[in-house]
C-alpha cells in the first residue's frame, strides 16, 4: 500500500533533515542508533519530499526495465555470507531510503549510483540529484550451495518486508507496525526510512540489519537478525518505539496476506482454480495453552476479529494447502507460499490477537492483516520495547500434541435444502484413538442451532473427518466453534469461524 502525499518539490528532497550527507562515514553502535531515534522522536514530524516526477511516472514496464546488476551486489566476491541488492525508486515508490553499510564498526551512507543497473531500451532519460537515494534492499546468501547467492529477504515500501526460506516463492509480508487499522479514519503506514546492514564475518550465517522507521503518530527503531537455515528462516526482532501521539489501536508484529477464495466461498468466483490464497488460516496458540485455528475469509464487508488473550504464546498465518493440485496454478504457485509464525520474546500481557479480512474482488490485492493489539494504549511521549522471533516456513510445527485443521469446507449437501454442511479435514495423530468412534465431538454457535457432529474416518489423508449441518435462517452473522475430544481431553486444535450470510 502507499500512502498519498502532497507533492514536494525536489529542493525539499536535499533539505529533508532526516537525509545524511551522502558517503559520510561516522562510528557505528545500537546505543547510537537509539540516541538517533529518540532525537528524532523529539521533533516535529518531518514530511518525506517525493522524488523527481519523472521517476514517478515510469511505467509498470518501464520501472521493471532498471535491473540490478547482481554482480555488483554489495560485498560480492568477498568472504562474507552477505551480499545485498539496492532497488532504484520510482513506479509505487516515490520516496527514496537512506542505506548504510556498515564495517569495522563505521557506517557509511551509499549514494545512488545508475551504474548499479542494467537499463532497457525502453527506459527514459531520468535525472539524478545528489540527494536521490533508493527505495529498499535484497538480501542474498548462500542458501543452498556454497559460492551461490541467492535472495531470501526484501525490505522495500512503507515498513513491509518479505521473508522465504529454501524453495518457496515470496507470499505473505510483514510490517514493522500497523497504526489504525480498518479505523473509520483511515489507516496510517509508518515508513522505514534509513537502513543499517552489518558485513558479517566469514562464517558468521546470520545478518543484522536495523531501520528507523517514521511516521507522523511515532517514532520506531527496529533490529533484525535473520538467519536462513534451508527449511525455515529465522528473524529474531527487537524494536523501541517513542509514539508522538496516543496509540490506541496499534498493531505489534503485523503480517499481511492475500485471500480470494477457496472451498468455503467457492461459489462466490468463476475461476478455473479450486482455490486462490497466499494463506488459508490464521493459528494462535493462546496464553492458556489452547491451539486455535481460524480459517480466513473474504467478507462481503470488512470484519475485525479479536481473540482475546493475557501473555500469547505465539500466532501467525499458515499455508496449509501444499499440492499443486490444490490450486493448479503454473505461474503464481501458490503452493509455494511460505507460512509465517510469531513468537514473542516477553511476555506481552493483555490484549488480542486481531484479525482484519477486507474484501476484494482481485488477487493483486493484500486482503488480511493480523497482529497483536495491546489492551492498554501506548502512551504519547512513551517509550516502549518490543521482541519476538518470526518463523517462515513452509509448514509451521505443531506447538501442541494435537491434530491440525487440514481443510474446511462449506456448502449445501445431499438434501439440497436450506441448510449449510461444514465440513472439517483434521490431519491423523498420535494423540488420536484407532477407532474414531470414539471420538467426542463439541460443536456450538453464538446465534445458530447446529446439528450434532458426526466424524469418519477420510480415506485419502486417514484423518477424522467432522460434518454438521446449520440452517442460516434470518442471522446474517454468527461465530462457529468445534473441537474433538478423547477421554475427556482435546485431541484437535480448536476450529472457530465466523459465518456470514
Amino acid at each position: 500500500m502507499i500512502r498519498r502525499d502532497v507533492l514536494k518539490s525536489l529542493a525539499a528532497l536535499v533539505l529533508w533533515p532526516g537525509m545524511i550527507r551522502a558517503g559520510a562515514g561516522e562510528p557505528f553502535s545500537e546505543a547510537a542508533l537509539h540516541d538517533l531515534a529518540r532525537e528524532i522522536a523529539g521533533r516535529p514530524y518531518a514530511e518525506r519530499p517525493f522524488i523527481p516526477q519523472a521517476w514517478r511516472d515510469l511505467t509498470y514496464d518501464q520501472y521493471r526495465g532498471i535491473r540490478f546488476l547482481t554482480e555488483r551486489a554489495i560485498w560480492a566476491g568477498t568472504d562474507t555470507t552477505l551480499e545485498f541488492d539496492l532497488f532504484p525508486p520510482g513506479l509505487y515508490f516515490p520516496h527514496t531510503v537512506e542505506v548504510n553499510m556498515v564495517e569495522d564498526g563505521m557506517s557509511r551512507t551509499l549514494p545512488f549510483d545508475f551504474s548499479l543497473y542494467d537499463r532497457h531500451e525502453i527506459v527514459p532519460d531520468l535525472p539524478v540529484d545528489a540527494g536521490l537515494g533508493y527505495s529498499g534492499i535484497r538480501l542474498r546468501a548462500e542458501i543452498e550451495r556454497p559460492g551461490f547467492f541467492q535472495e531470501y529477504a526484501v525490505f522495500q515500501g512503507a515498513s513491509y518486508f518479505r521473508v522465504i526460506a529454501a524453495d518457496l516463492a515470496y507470499g505473505l509480508s510483514a510490517r514493522g507496525l500497523a497504526v489504525n487499522t480498518a479505523a473509520p479514519e483511515g489507516e496510517e503506514f509508518p515508513d522505514f526510512t534509513r537502513f543499517w546492514i552489518e558485513k558479517p564475518a566469514p562464517g558468521v550465517t546470520s545478518h543484522k540489519v536495523h531501520a528507523l522507521m517514521e511516521s507522523p503518530s511515532v517514532t520506531g527503531l527496529y533490529h533484525f537478525t535473520l538467519t536462513p537455515v534451508g527449511d525455515t528462516t529465522e528473524v529474531e526482532v527487537r524494536c523501541t518505539l517513542w509514539p508522538r501521539n496516543e496509540l490506541a489501536n496499534v498493531g505489534i508484529a503485523p503480517l499481511t496476506s492475500m485471500f480470494y477464495f477457496d472451498e468455503t466461498n467457492r461459489n462466490r468466483f468463476d475461476d478455473f482454480r479450486p482455490a486462490v490464497h497466499d494463506s488459508d488460516g490464521l493459528s494462535i496458540l493462546n496464553g492458556n495453552g489452547e491451539m486455535l485455528w481460524r480459517p480466513l475469509a473474504n467478507p462481503r464487508h470488512v470484519q475485525v476479529s479479536s481473540f482475546v488473550d493475557n501473555n500469547p504464546q505465539g500466532f501467525g498465518l499458515a499455508q496449509r494447502e501444499r499440492r499443486y493440485s490444490d490450486f493448479h496454478d503454473l505461474e503464481a504457485l501458490y503452493h509455494k507460499r511460505p507460512s509465517l509464525w510469531i513468537t514473542p520474546g516477553e511476555g506481552w500481557g493483555r490484549g488480542a490477537v486481531t484479525l482484519v479480512e477486507i474484501p476484494t474482488d482481485k488477487e493483486i490485492y493484500d486482503n488480511i492483516v493480523a497482529y497483536w493489539r495491546p489492551r492498554e494504549p501506548l502512551a504519547a511521549g512513551s517509550e516502549h520495547d518490543f521482541s519476538y522471533r518470526m518463523t517462515w516456513t513452509d509448514r509451521i510445527a505443531s506447538k501442541k500434541p494435537v491434530a491440525q485443521v487440514l481443510n474446511t469446507r462449506i456448502g449445501k449437501g445431499f438434501a439440497h435444502n436450506e441448510r449449510k454442511l461444514v465440513v472439517i479435514d483434521f490431519a491423523p495423530h498420535e494423540a488420536l484413538p484407532k477407532d474414531y468412534d470414539d471420538l467426542v465431538v463439541y460443536v456450538n454457535s453464538n446465534r445458530l442451532e447446529v446439528s450434532e457432529g458426526l466424524v469418519q474416518r477420510n480415506p485419502e489423508t486417514g484423518g477424522p473427518r467432522l460434518a454438521f449441518s446449520f440452517d442460516p435462517g434470518e442471522v446474517t452473522a454468527a461465530e462457529m466453534r468445534a473441537q474433538l475430544f478423547y477421554q475427556g481431553r482435546g485431541v484437535s486444535e480448536v476450529w472457530l469461524y465466523r459465518w456470514t450470510a
